[in-house]
């Protein structure tokens, strides 16, 4: 599901690396706040959320960030978006999170109305002070 995400053009656009897809599945495991959620059609797999635990210092509580989510094209339309979302949002509830969070390509319209249809909305931490960005820099 991973692979198939990473060769979609709001993914990497590319396969996995032969060194991700050897390392991906053990390192899941190893990764102890790691949570993920597939949803089938029948005995296919059609859907993904990979989740990560983390914590939010100014509500003293644990949040859950949707890392990676991803629909197959076959299957997109169909609501199992919307109905992961679902399942990871009760899942964050019963693990006592006070948040959802994830980070979204801003021309990925399809994600982004799905997402905010399922109530996310930009982050601002308080009025003024303007809104979160996504920064990243690689190590390698």
């Amino acid at each position: 599901m991973i692979d198939a995400y990473s060769r979609d053009p709001m993914g990497d656009g590319a396969p996995l690396s032969s060194q991700a897809r050897e390392r991906l599945i053990p390192g899941l495991r190893q990764h102890p706040t790691t949570l993920i959620l597939l949803a089938y059609d029948a005995d296919v797999p059609v859907g993904i959320a990979v989740c990560f635990r983390g914590f939010s210092t100014f509500a003293a509580m644990p949040l859950l960030n949707l890392h990676d989510v991803s629909v197959v094209p076959s299957h997109r339309g169909r609501g199992v978006g919307r109905i992961l979302l679902a399942a990871v949002e009760a899942k964050a509830r019963e693990l006592g999170c006070c948040k959802l969070t994830l980070e979204v390509l801003d021309r990925n319209d399809r994600a982004l109305r799905t997402y905010t249809a399922a109530g996310f909305k930009r982050y601002a931490l308080q009025p003024g002070a303007g809104e979160a960005i996504f920064l990243t820099k690689p190590l390698n």
